[in-house]
């Protein structure tokens, strides 16, 4: 889109999504709700399972391997929604066809592939961009206002976790090491990126976590930060957490309810005053808002967007590998 972003500023910008899998769906779903954004194309490396996945959402054309839909020149933008194992090569193949990105998150497997992605994104002048959708949720951009204004004086803690109840199935990617499985990367990220957008990238990683048949699925980390800050954080796959998160300041405390990561409201807590609740504009749970970010940029010509840094997805991801560095979790060809 990046030379014609001129001429897109009238039109709908056309998606393709590459995966057919459930957060395709999810985005799929909400892109049909923006008055600007159409679903031109989706590709699997399943014929069928693409066809399929066009049939339910009302999209004119479906491929059955990926270099066909990045090579579509009515596709805009690529949605990469593939397990975290296949980023890599999936954004690069868009890239190096000049193709801009926005890839689920967490941005890779580790900290070298998003480096790598990063730097051939900026080489070839193509934006790019994590999915972290709860950087882009009304709510929580109020809630870093606030805090970056001083409602709460400094931060002192950061509390997040995310947990879901098990028991999985055997089959289930969340417990295949080979698709980079585990509580971590699909469900600490969030906690992890929610510390590190109040308190940016620690100093100094602690974890601990059981692995079972080579994923992690119950792990804690505690983050300390040279502001002599701290963030304790848990994520699981063996017991459904209350999702919520609380940012605790020198004079108060912000409270997210259950669904931190996609909240609709929070809770502002000052020293000597009465709570005063924040609600957002929209329904929470909406993926909507990231993908009109990614419109906003492009139609603007930026190739990175400030609400989700790429320097920001660079650091998590050295949070992440520090993490599964200390409680020694290791993926195929690492």
């Amino acid at each position: 889109m990046g030379e014609r972003a001129a001429e897109s500023k009238d039109r709908p910008v056309r998606w393709g999504i590459l995966a057919t899998g459930g957060i395709a769906a999810r985005l799929a779903g909400d892109l049909a709700a923006l008055p600007d954004a159409d679903v031109a194309a989706v590709g699997s490396r399943s014929p069928r399972a693409a066809e399929e996945f066009a049939r339910r959402f009302g999209i004119p054309r479906a491929y059955g391997d990926w270099a066909a839909l990045v090579a579509d020149p009515e596709v805009d933008v690529v949605y990469v929604a593939t397990p975290h194992s296949a980023h890599h090569p999936a954004v690069r193949l868009c890239l190096e066809a000049g193709k801009p990105v926005l890839c689920e998150k967490p941005f890779t497997l580790n900290e070298a592939e998003a480096r790598e992605l990063v730097a051939l994104a900026r080489e070839r002048g193509v934006f790019l961009m994590e999915a972290m959708w709860m950087y882009c949720n009304p709510s929580i951009r109020r809630a870093v206002e606030l805090v970056r204004d001083g409602a709460i004086g400094d931060v002192v803690a950061v509390h997040a976790d995310f947990g879901i109840g098990g028991p999985l199935d055997p089959g289930h990617r969340l417990l295949d090491p080979a698709l980079g499985g585990g509580a971590l990367l699909d469900l600490g990220v969030y906690p992890v990126s929610f510390a590190h957008l109040l308190l940016g990238e620690p100093a100094r990683v602690s974890a601990l976590a059981r692995i079972e048949g080579g994923v992690d699925v119950n792990t804690g980390m505690l983050l300390g930060y040279d502001s002599g800050a701290v963030a304790a954080l848990t994520c699981s796959l063996r017991g459904d957490t209350a999702r919520t998160a609380v940012v605790t300041g020198e004079r108060g405390r912000i409270a997210f309810p259950r669904g931190f990561f996609s909240p609709e409201r929070f809770v502002l807590h000052r020293d000597g005053a009465e709570p005063e609740e924040f609600a957002g504009p929209g329904p929470a749970g909406t993926m909507a808002y990231q993908a009109a970010e990614v419109m906003r940029c492009l139609r603007a010509g930026e190739k990175e967007s400030p609400l989700v840094p790429l320097e920001g997805s660079l650091a998590v991801m050295r949070t992440l590998d520090a993490v599964r560095e200390r409680i020694g979790l290791r993926y195929a060809g690492e």
